[in-house]
């Protein structure tokens, strides 16, 4: 039997590799660098758990995909409006479920290796692909940068505890983070526009956090990262299935797309399996759910600092889970809004927020590498 080929090593391909070789399947894994998660430094990042009405890890399990990483819960944050009050965000079931990304033992990246070669799959790194062949899953990542992350990992002796700010003049229509888990911790801003800028945001995401958080930092190592937003589109292309963040998988609020690239890379696997249509397969899973998360982009963006505390002060009142799935039900309001929301976003954030020139943003930092790098042919 023609062993599959999936290119790319990140949670989508692995993902697929995973049910495939499960299944029976003769798979083969591309990946041109030469370590899993290469793109990633050990920071934590959020498996997001209040899009559907199903607990994540049942719902990815469902499908065929289980991994041992470490997994931290989280039930309850704290968020901060631009004037810097507090909103107590909890629920009794996990919001989301924390886990650091990149190589290393317990990573959701390592994690997910570790899954795909037990199942019986053959992993080729340093492995480069020029031309992809009809019938491959293509998990390749991000083709440009809608959205970038700069911050530092650290050892702190803090609690654990889970922090976001929204304010335009610390992440320019988006937000700062600070997570800390077991004595490590992240602090980031996550920023959809000005990326010229994000040492000077980052610097004042430091001194927001020292003020409101009691931030404590040993250690810290910077590290950045960069992520693409779109409308589904083309993501089936002549048998090739194209899977997380290559296809604009991404949730348009908040940028959490794990949920999203482990769900896609499944499906792209089951389509496979029984000769059904991928796309047919994931936009009846996902569909209305991402275009969601397209219309609540662009509200966030239209509403401002004085909307996004409105909306915290009702998120704050409610069971937080059940408060973030409202925005994500696919009602009759997010259709009709759909149209504009994604012209108007697909105007706005595919601007080149640095220009590309004189700029030290994570996108920039990196593109003497993709540079190097051959073009992949779908």
């Amino acid at each position: 039997m023609t062993p599959v080929i999936v290119v790319g090593a990140g949670p989508s391909g692995l993902a697929s590799a995973i049910v495939l070789a499960r299944a029976g399947r003769p798979v083969i894994v591309r990946e041109r660098q030469r370590t899993v998660g290469a793109r990633f430094h050990g920071d934590f990042q959020g498996l997001e758990n209040w899009s559907a009405d199903s607990d994540v890890l049942d719902e990815i399990g469902n499908l065929g995909v289980s991994f041992a990483a470490a997994l931290h819960p989280v039930y309850r944050g704290k968020a901060y409006d631009a004037a810097g009050r507090r909103y107590d965000i909890e629920d009794k079931k996990p919001l989301f479920y924390l886990l650091r990304r990149g190589p290393g033992d317990g990573t959701l990246d390592e994690a997910l290796l570790n899954a795909a070669r037990e199942a019986g799959a053959e992993i080729r790194f340093g492995d480069e692909v020029e031309r992809v062949p009809e019938n491959a899953v293509v998990a390749t990542g991000p083709r440009r940068a809608d959205i970038i992350a700069s911050g530092y990992t650290f050892r702190t002796g803090m609690d654990n505890a889970q922090h976001v700010c929204f304010d335009d003049r610390i992440a320019p229509w988006g937000y700062a983070y600070l997570l800390v888990a077991n004595g490590f911790g992240t602090l980031a801003v996550c920023m959809f526009r000005d990326f010229k800028k994000h040492a000077e945001c980052l610097a004042a995401a430091k001194d927001f956090f020292e003020e409101h958080a009691n931030l404590k930092m040993r250690d810290p190592k910077p590290f950045g990262g960069y992520g693409m937003l779109s409308r589904i589109t083309r993501v089936e292309r002549k048998g090739r299935r194209v899977v997380g963040e290559r296809a604009g998988l991404q949730d348009g609020l908040a940028g959490f797309g794990l949920r999203f690239a482990i769900i896609s890379g499944a499906l792209a696997a089951q389509s496979l399996l029984r000769g059904e249509s991928y796309e047919k397969l994931l936009r009846r899973r996902l569909g209305s759910v991402h275009g969601a998360g397209v219309v609540n982009r662009w509200v966030f963006q239209a509403v401002g600092d004085k909307g996004r505390a409105w909306a915290l002060g009702r998120l704050s009142q409610s069971e937080g889970r059940r408060g973030l799935r409202g925005l994500y039900r696919g009602s009759l309001l997010h259709r009709a809004l759909f149209p504009v929301a994604a012209i108007r976003i697909g105007a706005r954030l595919n601007h080149p927020g640095c220009n590309h020139i004189d700029c030290d943003c994570p996108w920039c930092r990196t593109k003497e590498k993709r540079a190097s790098a051959p073009e992949v042919h779908l």
